[in-house]
């Protein structure tokens, strides 16, 4: 098969992929599926071999992620419920008082958003922002800005987030790494993007009142104890980061060792961090067994939906890389003399822009750029490094395809075009940014 042939399967897929999505009104799931066999045939794939790939490629995403997602979605239930998440946001809005509850927004919606998806973070911490507002009487764009490129930077650059552990995995990045460069891009990202950008925008767009449906019902005296709350978020990381530095000071094969390397590891971490929650947490609020499991059973609905679409892109990946198209795209843009890190990037920014997701973007990136990069044996620090920067790409330019675009919208009542000025900018400085800064880090790293 000739490159431009391939070139063009790999053009056409995407380009199918949008429209089945966004005028067919498709399932991404469905869309993903059929999408993947269409480039396998075109692409000249033995027709034996296109359903073995799609195999391959949904056991080969969803083997470590489905375990993650499904006990990171238990989890982050149960601190929703349980008030651990409302108790950081009041904590942090009391800490920095209403002048600067602007920058108080974006930390909040950081660290809360980490043990939660960003659509559940999104509706948890909403109305604080919107009680906010009407307290100070500010123009809303300041405080929702920050609060949502708090949640994205969590979403795309901080573990144990799907979109980071996706690529964590698929990269074979070292964990450890992965969290210590997503706190670098996260954060600056998150106060340019969030806070900075949020004050200067709302000089130039003005959102309408809150309405008033929106009142959080927070008790503040039956909310767990701050510090008790962002332990436990803060539980499964401590553990992974404890694999990492205590492994480069403890004799490999020892005892101490392979504990380090059990305890550390994500199913382990988040496994023990959901169990200190239900039992730590929800028992000792004195919540009954038959609602904690209520609570675990409604938090695997969404994310079995979500992991499907993951699933599903992770075909699409497969495919391309089994077919010759992932090595010829990857090698085409690798050979125009773009530095690899820049290359990952472009490429996840480029699918981003053409079909919304930014999942479906991280995988088809992986896909493209692993034929190229696997060869030149990177460490699992660079494989973490250009992980970062396929992340900062997955979420620049969000728009009319992206389901953040339309939920950003309906949360503030913005405009279509207002969410452009705003929602838009903020995602394309924070991605950016967050990139950058994993530019940066492979360099200095390699």
């Amino acid at each position: 098969m000739s490159t431009a042939t391939l070139i063009l399967t790999a053009a056409g897929s995407v380009l199918l992929l949008l429209f089945l999505v966004m005028k067919a009104r498709l399932h991404a799931f469905v869309a993903l599926m059929m999408v993947s066999v269409g480039a396998g045939l075109f692409s000249g794939m033995p027709l034996d071999q296109i359903a073995e790939t799609m195999q391959k490629g949904m056991g080969g995403t969803l083997g470590f992620l489905a375990i993650v997602v499904a006990l990171g979605a238990m989890f982050g239930k149960i601190l929703h419920e349980t008030g651990a998440v409302d108790q950081i946001a009041i904590r942090m809005l009391n800490a920095f008082g209403e002048n600067r509850a602007h920058y108080a927004m974006g930390i909040a919606g950081l660290i809360c958003a980490l043990p939660l998806f960003f659509e559940v973070a999104v509706v948890l911490l909403i109305s604080i922002a919107f009680a906010v507002a009407r307290r100070t009487h500010d123009n809303l764009v300041k405080l929702v800005i920050p609060l949502f490129a708090g949640v994205a930077a969590s979403a795309a650059f901080l573990l144990p987030g799907p979109a980071p552990m996706l690529l964590a995995s698929q990269m074979h990045a070292d964990f450890g790494w992965m969290i210590l460069l997503g706190l670098c891009a996260a954060i600056p990202g998150m106060l340019i993007a969030g806070p900075l950008f949020g004050n200067l925008i709302a000089r130039h767009v003005t959102f309408s009142s809150p309405p008033e449906d929106h009142q959080p019902d927070v008790h503040e005296s039956k909310l767990p104890s701050f510090g008790f709350s962002i332990s436990l978020i803060l539980f499964p990381l401590v553990l992974v980061g404890l694999k990492t530095i205590g492994a480069r000071f403890t004799p490999e094969g020892s005892q101490l060792y392979q504990w380090l390397e059990f305890i550390g590891h994500p199913f382990i971490a988040i496994l023990l961090a959901c169990l200190v929650a239900i039992y730590g947490l929800a028992g000792r609020q004195g919540m009954e067994k038959e609602k904690v499991m209520e609570i675990c059973g409604s938090a695997l609905q969404p994310a079995g939906i979500i992991l499907l679409v993951i699933g599903a892109g992770g075909v699409f990946k497969q495919v391309l890389v089994d077919s010759g198209v992932g090595p010829v795209l990857g090698h085409a843009l690798t050979g125009a003399g773009l530095p690899i890190a820049l290359a990952c990037f472009i490429l996840s920014a480029a699918v981003r822009v053409i079909q919304g997701s930014a999942t479906v973007a991280c995988l088809t990136a992986v896909g493209l750029v692993m034929p190229v990069i696997e060869p030149l044996h990177y460490n699992g620090a660079q494989m973490a490094a250009l992980s970062i920067c396929i992340g900062g790409g997955s979420i620049v330019l969000s728009h009319v395809n992206d389901a953040g675009f339309w939920l950003f919208g309906r949360f503030t009542g913005a405009t279509e075009g207002e969410t452009l000025k705003t929602w838009t900018l903020m995602e394309t400085i924070l991605g950016t940014v967050g990139a950058v800064i994993g530019m940066i880090a492979f360099t200095l790293l390699s």
